[in-house]
């Protein structure tokens, strides 16, 4: 017999020989309980048993996915109980009493056939269509997360923030209610990662300065994760006492107590404005999930003493003690969603699967929605917002800096639902000056100088998003990026998949990048791989090669984010930010003109120089200047063709952009393994008879000092680079 099956018996038998555990001492009424609410949060605590012990039997036979329970954390459902359904909850992926708990309280809902049809990824699985068993609810106001590690706290903590925001600066479509609470839960092993600990720290640093921040965080401590125990007291020690973070601790097999517990958190957060972390002290029975043999690393006593403390058994004692409900009633609940749900699980096998690629891959890409506006204030608007020096750099030619600083106020005078958040980038104007004197012209609410934290950054972004705003968050440097990269690859990336597009968290992230500074920061300032966003699946990336294609690729990144919900990631190039000349000094070459309104550079497309059919070099950011540096010293007809968008690769503009000429150089300032020349590469190969060649940048760190550039492409090399292929 496994340890289902005896837990189940257990129940059985304990409740009907009346050997429960002790009642606790808050009585029901006291809490603000009636009978009628004991009962239900009764019923889905059985509901998510009944669902884990039938998501077993499914897999055994080849018709379930997923199996990592529920089991002993089902006092969570008193948590639901206690909150609203218009509060958006960020899940722990143990908290299935939670969603049926709440689903119980807005009419028309089905969480049993719901998560069925999760279990058997069926594609009419209402949140992910069939391609993820996962908790979540477009109803319910729970966007979906996979077996979450705690990234999804720092995201709650954004969500938190944006509801206060949204008093001071209207979003485009607020999703959350003026009073809101965002609810956060997550496990005793979680709290360890450094996501957990970043986000935690947030949200103290946030409410320490008495910023505005209604949010609720769970630590559900069974004392395991899957086999490595939490030391005896550690959740405790490490969460009370926390500076600017309210604490309470609850036992969370007692539904009385967990509710009254909940219910004082969200007075605190919902009266006051203020973090909270609520301990609930529960149990894991099972083991971590179907496969996991919990015997290999728990003694069969400490198993045992588990089972014991199961906490229908303590819900049992609860409806007994008030006088909700008999033993026989109680069984008769228990027996009576058992056959529900075994009848349920029958039919929901029959229902369809994805079976095709497209059909998986359909959500990637959230819907289009409307939300059209002109990408340029009026004159007027300009006038009036803008200096008298400011009004004069419009009419001349300026570098990218300057352009892109102009571009960012143009777009934030005319959506006043664009937030920007940043290390520095308010008061100070960025490190490199781009957003100098925004946060004067639009507010320190929308101009945020943010903790030094690149997850939190990421995360404020995101919760930002699910608000209806539309953020720009910068990541000061690139090589910055890589410890907060999953907040785009495992969060803001995965919502419009696994919630069958019915989420989306649409951004335009600003990352100062790649190399060619002199003399200064070597690899963390100059990092030049842009690998880790290449493979995923569903953000763009940009990276423009002169300030007015800047302005008009951030334009076009706007209309992404703001009319197709996509994560649309901007690589500014820092040696292109002061640059003026082009082959001598005081020669302005690389000087632009600011975009009329209305110019966009779309996604898609290709920005082309020259017609020439001897040679096309086709390169993106600093390869454009540099390949418009060599072409006088190149003996051939050329174009070059800058790239505009690494992600998606406008592949067809592509071909037809090279057709006609005799040969392709690649000119890649990424490393030559992982970067765009690879996949540039192979799309020639595939389609063209014509010599292609491809000059990038050495695998290798970027030093400081004289030697700046050595592995990086130069105008010398793409000179040679071209003159050799020229000879082939």
């Amino acid at each position: 017999m496994d340890r289902a099956e005896i837990v189940h018996q257990n129940f059985l038998s304990r409740v009907a020989q009346g050997d429960l555990p002790t009642l606790g001492a808050l009585k029901a009424a006291e809490a603000g309980l009636d009978h009628a609410a004991l009962i239900q949060i009764f019923r889905a605590q059985v509901l998510s048993r009944q669902l884990d012990r039938i998501s077993r039997k499914m897999q055994a036979e080849g018709q379930g996915f997923y199996t990592i329970g529920s089991s002993g954390h089902e006092g969570n459902a008193a948590i639901a109980a206690a909150l609203r359904p218009t509060d958006p909850a960020f899940l722990h992926y143990r908290d299935a009493a939670f969603q049926i708990a709440r689903a119980g309280q807005i009419d028309g809902q089905d969480p049993l056939t719901d998560t069925l049809l999760s279990f058997a990824c069926a594609m009419e699985d209402p949140i992910s269509g069939g391609r993820h068993k996962v908790l979540g609810s477009k109803a319910l106001n729970i966007p979906p997360q996979t077996s979450t590690i705690a990234s999804h706290l720092p995201k709650a903590v954004g969500a938190a923030y944006s509801i206060g925001l949204a008093r001071r600066v209207p979003p485009m479509s607020a999703q959350y209610a003026p009073d809101a609470v965002a609810f956060c839960s997550f496990g005793d092993a979680s709290l360890n990662h450094s996501t957990a600990q970043g986000a935690l720290n947030t949200a103290a640093w946030t409410s320490y300065q008495n910023v505005p921040l209604p949010l609720i965080f769970v630590c559900e401590d069974n004392g395991i994760g899957i086999s490595t125990k939490s030391p005896a007291g550690w959740v405790a020690a490490n969460l009370n006492p926390r500076v600017g973070l309210e604490y309470i601790a609850c036992n969370g097999l007692d539904i009385v107590e967990t509710f009254a517990a909940t219910t004082r958190a969200a007075q605190i957060a919902r009266g006051r404005k203020k973090p909270v972390v609520l301990h609930s002290r529960c149990v894991r029975l099972y083991g971590h999930a179907g496969p996991d043999v919990e015997a290999a690393y728990r003694p069969k006593s400490e198993i045992e003493a588990i089972e014991a403390d199961d906490p229908l058994l303590h819900t049992a004692a609860r409806l007994l003690g008030e006088g909700a409900a008999t033993k026989n009633e109680i069984l008769d609940i228990y027996q009576e969603i058992e056959a529900q749900t075994s009848r349920a699980a029958r039919e929901v096998i029959k229902r369809p699967r994805l079976q095709t690629a497209a059909q998986v891959m359909a959500s990637i890409v959230p819907p289009k929605r409307e939300a059209p506006r002109p990408n340029a204030p009026s004159s007027e608007a300009r006038e009036a917002s803008f200096g008298a020096a400011d009004m004069r750099a419009f009419a001349a030619p300026q570098p990218m800096n300057k352009l892109i600083n102009l571009g960012l106020s143009d777009l934030m005078l005319t959506h006043p639902e664009i937030i920007m958040a940043g290390e520095d980038i308010g008061r100070k104007g960025g490190v490199y000056g781009i957003t100098k004197g925004l946060q004067a012209r639009f507010g320190e609410a929308r101009m945020i100088d943010t903790l030094l934290d690149e997850q939190s950054i990421l995360g404020l972004a995101i919760g930002l998003a699910h608000n209806g705003f539309i953020p720009m968050p910068e990541i000061q440097f690139l090589a910055y990026l890589h410890n907060a990269e999953d907040q785009i690859r495992g969060e803001a990336a995965t919502l419009p998949f696994f919630s069958n597009g019915q989420f989306s968290n649409p951004m335009v992230l600003r990352i100062a990048g790649l190399g060619y500074q002199k003399g200064f920061g070597g690899h963390f300032h100059n990092d030049n791989s842009l690998a880790v966003l290449r493979d995923i699946p569903g953000i763009i990336i940009g990276c423009p090669s002169d300030g007015a294609e800047a302005v008009k690729m951030y334009r076009e990144a706007l209309r992404l984010a703001r009319e197709e919900q996509r994560v649309v990631v901007m690589i500014e190039p820092i040696a292109l930010y002061p640059m003026r000349d082009l082959h001598r000094e005081g020669d302005g070459g690389w000087m632009r003109h600011y975009p009329e309104a209305g110019e966009r550079a779309p996604l898609g497309t290709l920005g082309i120089s020259g017609q020439g059919e001897d040679l096309a070099i086709v390169t993106y950011g600093n390869g454009v200047y540099l390949s418009e540096q060599a072409r006088p010293e190149i003996a051939a007809d050329l174009r070059v063709i800058d790239l505009r968008w690494l992600a998606p690769l406008a592949q067809s503009a592509l071909l037809e952009a090279v057709s006609g000429c005799k040969r392709v150089l690649i000119v890649d300032e990424c490393r030559k393994t992982g970067g765009q020349g690879e996949a540039l590469a192979a799309l020639f190969a595939q389609h063209l008879d014509v010599p292609v060649a491809t000059y990038a940048a050495e695998d290798s760190f970027i030093a400081t000092g004289p030697a700046y550039g050595a592995t990086l492409p130069s105008r010398d090399g793409i000179i040679a680079a071209a003159n050799a292929l020229l000879r082939r």
